[in-house]
């Protein structure tokens, strides 16, 4: 064999370092990089990718994976597997006092969410308790065509009128806000739901019956149902509001004087995750005054950080200020204990 000239092979072994050095660079690079899995609704997604996600990702030096799906099948599929390689997890208050009574969540050290002491007072119960935040809220009141009804709404008690005989619709019980009407149907009687577990609520909800025409799974619903004049009045969460208020000009958005129902949005950082510190670093970063700012113009989440500001038009559609301070808060844990004796009762009274 014929040996290469000495400046030759010196070309070829630094062509060689060379090629090495770039490739171990670039391994090096990627290892680097961890990856976040959230497991989340799916909802506004180019929104949250541009506001939440990617500065995030480029802050930090860290892919985010998505998992998106409704409450119920997400929580679900991480019963089913307790080793998910999901680290947060975002789900409506009721879903993730679930998870928590299942022990699913890793308790939260506050000392390294110091956003979590922005957090308003009626937010401030999942930082005392000591798992996942709120980072967003929603409300529950009433929506009506003021074309279409005599008078005014101005009370819960109003919806048993037998003006709206056939013609109001009301989230399912299996719906974030289903729990909602129960609590609504006995504080119109003067009733505590705790008292009773409900059973004044029941008999509420049983002489409501002849004045609804759908209990509704889907949100979306209401437009259609509004548009069509099949209903002139609706229990719905603020973030529906718009859209119905788009097909029928006319409707109003109010909040009964007993007061509309709050649900809180948490997130959660799940007991097997491998980046709990980075995890923690998500929560405080997504609580900051900067980007709920941003989410609510963008996203319309509701910010539960005390320094947001927002104002006139810039409300629409959300619960800020004194709507959070008049409305309701949900006890799900109370709620949760009892909600299975609560199905059953709200299909014998509407699904049969």
């Amino acid at each position: 064999m014929k040996k290469l000239p000495l400046a030759l092979a010196s070309i070829f072994l630094l062509s060689a370092l060379s090629g090495c050095g770039s490739a171990a660079q670039s391994t090096d690079s990627k290892s680097d990089q961890k990856q976040l899995v959230i497991s989340t609704w799916g909802l506004n997604e180019d929104a949250l990718q541009k506001d939440v996600f990617e500065p995030f990702e480029k802050a930090n030096n860290v892919k985010i994976v998505l998992e998106t799906g409704n409450n119920g099948e997400r929580l679900t599929k991480l019963k089913n597997n307790p080793n998910s390689n999901v680290d947060i997890m975002y789900l409506a208050e009721s879903f993730s006092e679930e998870g928590i009574q299942d022990g699913l969540f890793e308790k939260i050290d506050y000392s390294k969410v110091p956003n979590a002491k922005k957090v308003i007072p009626k937010a401030q119960k999942f930082i005392t308790e000591g798992y996942g935040p709120a980072y967003t809220l929603n409300r529950a009141a009433i929506v009506y065509n003021p074309e279409k009804v005599n008078g005014n709404i101005a009370s819960w008690k109003d919806l048993w009128s037998p003006d709206f005989k056939g013609k109001i619709a009301i989230p399912d019980i299996t719906t974030t806000f289903g729990p909602a009407m129960v609590c609504a149907a006995s504080k119109k009687d003067g009733v505590d739901v705790t008292s009773d577990k409900g059973v004044d609520a029941f008999k509420s909800l049983q002489a409501l019956k002849p004045n609804v025409v759908k209990t509704y799974t889907k949100s979306s619903d209401l437009v259609n149902m509004f548009s069509n004049g099949e209903i002139t009045a609706a229990v719905a969460a603020d973030f529906v509001y718009g859209s119905i208020k788009k097909a029928v000009p006319s409707v109003k958005f109010v909040d009964p004087g007993e007061g509309a129902y709050l649900n809180f949005n948490t997130v959660n950082i799940v007991k097997s995750s491998k980046n709990k510190e980075l995890a923690l670093k998500f929560i405080n970063y997504v609580l900051s005054a900067e980007v709920e700012q941003k989410t609510s113009k963008d996203v319309g989440e509701s910010p539960v950080n005390s320094d947001v500001k927002l104002q006139g038009t810039e409300t629409q559609g959300l619960t800020y200020g004194d709507e959070v301070e008049k409305s309701n808060v949900l006890d799900f844990k109370f709620i949760n204990k009892n909600n299975k004796n609560w199905i059953d009762q709200w299909n014998k009274i509407y699904n049969n």
